[in-house]
């Protein structure tokens, strides 16, 4: 099986003429892949805006509050591990519908936590819902998508990230210095008055709700792609059974797939480390008196961070299709390391301006390799299985990050901290090398 039934890039006609061999089915897996991921990222991040809040309202401690968005991220882990299996046994629509609901739902309920437990297990729920959402996503576009255009696709897919962390600036600029401790609303026609209620967050994962509306669009206009369906069948004639490829999990760990599952899951793990004790940290960095100390009006920056953001993601698409999935990893994942080194040196507005957009640029602009790497390395009969597994082992390993990070930050200050994020980059460069080279590959 292999997907070359999608067509060949066409000649000439300038820098977007790729686009007149993409089909109405395969943008739309496209679009509900990218509003999908970036309303998962705009619901995981709301969490990292109001880290101040919620650590005076319940008391916690910056290493704390860090400890329990790694949860999210933890749970993320067993959450991509499951659906990447649903979606190799029921279809990758179905799995996605799946997860946007999960997360969507739980980051609502949250919102009325009270107490830290609570707030603790609906992390931990939405977490699962996070994680197998990349999972379900990223195989739908890689395998409805032509392989001359697979490494742009998942590019513009991943740079929803980006878009999703600038609508939660926006939201958390809007929303929490306006609802804040110790003043007191009062509510229309209920003509009920709130005293000394920090509302900001609450309200800001309450909105996280919203994302479960596209559902409807995805269970409307999409179908699974056609090299599932010939595999499914496969898979119900017993064929893959006859052939010793018995349970998907199992697969991955068997001897023609461990090596590349054991380097996947070690290069997502490092990477990860490095994105979120960098991002997890930045509203932070922004806003505090220990960082650029421009308070809550310092969430405005991450704007231009990650239009740099949106950007990067694209742009490793184009160059991954022209010169390779690993040179342009490595490039971006050493230029990133230098970069937040100098960054978290820095106590200036003048820095931010002109650094900023350049670490959203590269810090995660590499995110969009994983996908058709990934896809590409591992075969149909166990795909979303293994880029389930593999991209969030590294998400369950990351949640050490914003503890360990803010343990730095809280005792030797944002420069020892970022300085840490930049060895984790340097080391994901090295690992990235180990695997082969797969650009153009067809899917089997």
């Amino acid at each position: 099986m292999s997907d070359d039934r999608s067509g060949t890039a066409s000649p000439g006609g300038g820098l977007f003429a790729w686009r007149k061999d993409i089909d109405k089915d395969q943008w739309r897996a496209f679009i509900a892949a990218f509003m999908g991921w970036t309303l998962d990222a705009m619901d995981l991040l709301l969490f990292a805006f109001a880290v101040a809040s919620i650590g005076h309202v319940f008391n916690l401690t910056e290493a704390e509050v860090g400890a329990l968005f790694s949860v999210t991220l933890f749970a993320s882990a067993f959450g991509g591990a499951l659906f990447g299996i649903i979606s190799d046994y029921v279809g990758r629509v179905r799995a996605l519908t799946y997860t946007i609901i999960l997360y969507s739902v739980f980051t609502g309920i949250s919102a009325f936590s009270p107490n830290v437990a609570f707030l603790l297990v609906c992390r931990a729920i939405l977490g699962l819902g996070m994680g197998g959402e990349w999972a379900s996503g990223e195989v739908l576009v890689a395998e409805k998508w032509p392989k001359e255009h697979r490494g742009k696709v998942i590019g513009m897919v991943q740079s929803g990230w980006g878009l999703g962390y600038i609508l939660a600036a926006i939201l958390a600029t809007l929303v929490i210095p306006t609802f804040k401790e110790g003043v007191s609303y009062t509510i229309p026609v209920l003509n009920v008055t709130l005293d000394g209620l920090d509302l900001g967050w609450r309200i800001l994962f309450f909105i996280g709700v919203a994302p479960a509306f596209l559902v409807f669009y995805i269970r409307r206009h999409l179908d699974e792609p056609e090299v599932w369906k010939e595999n499914k069948a496969h898979r119900d004639e017993g064929k893959h059974t006859e052939q010793g490829h018995g349970f998907t999990l199992g697969q991955i760990f068997a001897p023609d797939l461990i090596r590349y599952t054991i380097t996947a899951c070690l290069l997502t793990s490092l990477c990860m480390i490095a994105y979120w004790g960098l991002y997890f940290w930045l509203p932070q960095f922004l806003a505090s008196d220990k960082g650029i100390g421009l308070d809550t009006q310092g969430f405005l920056w991450i704007i231009p961070i990650n239009i740099g953001a949106f950007i990067g993601c694209n742009t490793f698409g184009f160059f991954s299709d022209k010169f390779g999935r690993r040179p342009v990893f490595v490039a971006y994942r050493l230029i990133m390391a230098v970069l937040v080194w100098f960054f978290g040196h820095a106590r200036s507005l003048e820095a931010v301006i002109v650094l900023g957009p350049l670490i959203g640029f590269f810090g995660t602009g590499f995110y969009s390799g994983f996908g058709a790497i990934f896809s590409e390395i591992f075969p149909t009969r166990a795909r979303g299985t293994a880029q389930g597994f593999c991209y969030n082992v590294g998400r369950g390993v990351s949640a050490i990050a914003p503890p360990l990070i803010g343990y730095l930050v809280g005792a030797y200050g944002f420069a020892t901290g970022l300085t840490a994020v930049s060895v984790f980059a340097v080391a994901a460069a090295l690992v990235v090398l180990t695997l082969p080279e797969t650009k153009g590959k067809a899917l089997d």
